[in-house]
């Protein structure tokens, strides 16, 4: 088993909004000191806790009294010495909210701690003075400092500027930086300078009340919206129900996101326990997704803005950050299994009609570029060749056009059973009113058998003669490739003599893993499934049973579902498939993960195992994983050369492994690192 290093780029993070009591800085240095011991027992890196903390937000004009003030030095103090003696977690980097006098001026902070040190103080930029907030009646803005970015606390020097980023010496994918409630709700947010300054990390200690709707566009337009927009992981603290009821109500709101997917989010509206929300950030990912967005890179403050007004950025080194490690398993961040299926049924739905339309207003493009010509296409009863048809038959209804205009062939070979035969030929009929036109494709595969003095011509010769053979023995790679190039030259010369367009059925997970013949299934005139992986394929034909077709289409595409996946190149035995794909290239569960993850987030192998490891349990073996993973690099390397020169098609998320398009890879590359990355020699 593979030991978690800095290598994956893993760090646990919290946000807490622990029990408050308003004005009492030294009864919320006792809850912070809870937070704190809490947030070690989860094995957690950075720490992230509410505006002004140490006081409560809603203390108003008690924050012009000196009273207020000290305490809450005196409180910050205690969380400093606690470090130092070990009654807190040393080397817990964690963010406090406190109000701070620096020279003559009150300002809003977050204060950064870590191992009994403060590393930096990050003053609020923007204060609201609107509706319910009265910030400037208090406080001023990050702006209004005068003299060097430094304050003086406990004797020490500390930076004291809003354009702070933390460093950690263990960890070079970690940048953390800071901002205060308001400055992300501004419309030029401080997230979007510290994120393309570097920052990955971004920390919000915040207090915003709770509104009708409010929390909904605090989850998906400031924290997810922003860690999207910033290719961030984004950490967002709320007040709790501890502040003032005067005038408003604070829900303790704690939110975690990562690069616009939600990771985690507290219960709002505790009365008496802590609300915290707990998360795996992916540092690696991250920076895999800046580094492959090239805007990314122009944004950065030198880049889109004048270097006379470019914000000047100070980085702090931390002590090293915890990391996780195997003890801290399971890691704290869905996985799912199919990361191109939603678990949710309705977004499922969703997506299926989403795609659909991408495949068949791209058809219908092409149609139209070609001069609305027939689609011809080789339906064998499998899941691919179905949703082609599908899509096909849409294609024509949407241009008005007659669904006899999709010319549908069967080309029964050695493997082919009646009952994939059988729905191919029914589906062909329910959609388009006219039978499939049905081509015996082994009277020419024995001529080549013959042409280029393959033994299967002795055997079928001898069959012909009433003899007793078995196929199977000399059932080899030229065996089953000679049917599908047979294929793929009828369909081509039917197009030609119709006048028409071959449609291809290939999927994207074909794709990778290169399960197509060259020159055969591997080429047509458009590939209308080329951007849909496997595992979700299933999922729009189902969709479509269930929405968008009825009657006798809707019972063949059910027995089709039900039907193994199989290219049926092998002789079948006594009327039964004797060839299923995943009984060879392995299931296409694993690889449409590991595609998911090498591609998208450009994972190493040993992080796709570890999250392989938690997203399969119960269902693979890490045994059965780490193979499956093994046979997925070498293919996926192995077959770059067919990738290089597949047809036209249409792109539909956001793995696409189009050489025009997404994926540009040599065909040359060598899978040696990748392999031994695994663990593998």
């Amino acid at each position: 088993m593979p030991n978690l290093s800095n290598d994956y780029g893993l760090i646990r993070v919290a946000a807490v909004s622990p029990p408050l009591a308003l004005g009492d800085p030294d009864a919320n240095a006792d809850a912070l000191l809870d937070a704190m011991r809490w947030a070690e027992s989860q094995a957690v890196a950075l720490l992230v806790t509410p505006e002004l903390g140490l006081t409560g937000y809603t203390c108003h004009d008690l924050f012009h009294q000196q009273t207020l003030l000290d305490a809450a030095l005196r409180a910050l103090k205690r969380l400093l010495d606690a470090q130092r003696s070990g009654d807190a977690p040393r080397d817990l980097l964690t963010v406090v909210g406190a109000p701070l006098m620096v020279n003559e001026r009150l300002f809003n902070c977050a204060v950064a701690l870590q191992n009994g040190k403060i590393l930096g103080v990050v003053p609020k930029t923007h204060l609201p003075n609107y509706g319910e907030f009265y910030d400037r009646r208090y406080f001023a803005a990050a702006r209004e400092h005068v003299g060097p970015p430094k304050v003086t606390l406990f004797g020490e020097s500390v930076p004291f500027t809003p354009n702070l980023l933390f460093t950690a010496p263990n960890e070079p994918g970690f940048t953390l930086g800071i901002e205060i409630c308001e400055d992300a709700w501004s419309p030029l947010p401080r997230c979007a300078y510290l994120a393309t300054a570097g920052a990955r990390v971004i920390a919000n200690p915040s207090a915003s009340n709770e509104l009708i709707g409010k929390a909904e566009y605090r989850r998906d337009i400031v924290v997810t919206g922003h860690s999207a927009t910033c290719v961030a992981g984004y950490v967002y603290a709320g007040a709790g129900a501890g502040e003032s009821s005067t005038d408003t109500v604070f829900g303790g709101h704690c939110l975690i996101a990562e690069n616009g997917g939600l990771l985690a989010e507290g219960e709002r509206f505790a009365l008496d326990g802590p609300a915290h929300a707990l998360a795996d950030l992916d540092l690696g990912r991250l920076g895999a997704e800046r580094r492959r967005l090239t805007t990314y890179a122009e944004s950065s403050p030198g880049q889109a803005t004048p270097s006379a007004d470019a914000p000047t950025f100070l980085r702090v080194v931390t002590d090293p950050i915890r990391l996780v490690t195997e003890a801290d398993l399971p890691l704290r961040r869905v996985l799912n299994p199919s990361p191109f299926v939603p678990s949710d049924t309705q977004d499922r739905r969703h997506r299926c009609d989403e795609i659909f339309h991408i495949q068949t207003t791209a058809l219908a493009r092409r149609s139209r570029q070609v001069g609305h010509p027939p689609f011809v296409v080789g339906v064998s009863g499998g899941l691919d060749s179905t949703l082609a048809m599908l899509v096909c038959a849409r294609t024509l209804q949407r241009l008005n056009r007659d669904p006899r205009e999709l010319i549908a062939v069967t080309m029964p070979g050695f493997g082919t059973t009646q009952r994939t035969r059988g729905n191919a030929e029914t589906l062909s009929e329910a959609l388009t009113g006219a039978p499939a036109r049905r081509i015996d494709i082994r009277p020419a595969c024995l001529q080549h058998f013959r042409d280029i003095g393959h033994p299967a011509a002795d055997l079928l010769a001898r069959e012909a003669n009433g003899e007793t053979v078995r196929l199977s023995e000399v059932a080899d790679v030229t065996f089953e490739n000679v049917q599908a190039r047979e294929r793929t030259q009828l369909l081509m010369d039917l197009a030609n003599a119709e006048g028409g367009l071959v449609i291809g059925t290939g999927d994207l997970s074909e794709m990778a893993l290169g399960w197509s013949t060259y020159n055969g299934d591997h080429m047509s005139m458009y590939a209308v499934n080329c951007g849909v992986p496997k595992t979700l394929v299933q999922y729009i034909v189902r969709w479509a049973a269930d929405a968008e077709f009825e009657g006798r289409t809707r019972e063949v595409l059910l027995d089709i579902l039900a039907t193994p996946i199989s290219p049926e190149l092998l002789p079948a035995e006594e009327g039964v498939n004797a060839q299923e794909t995943e009984s060879i290239v392995g299931p296409y569960a694993l690889h449409d993960f590991f595609l998911f993850h090498f591609v998208r987030g450009a994972a190493p192998p040993r992080k796709i195992l570890l999250f392989a490891r938690q997203a399969f349990e119960g269902r693979f073996s890490e045994p059965v994983i780490r193979h499956w993973l093994r046979v997925f690099l070498r293919r996926f390397f192995a077959n770059q050369f067919k990738r290089s020169c597949v047809p036209d098609g249409p792109k539909v998320g956001t793995v696409s492994l189009s050489p025009r398009a997404d994926w540009r890879m040599p065909s040359d590359a060598q899978a040696a690192a990748w392999l031994k990355d695994l663990g593998e020699e």
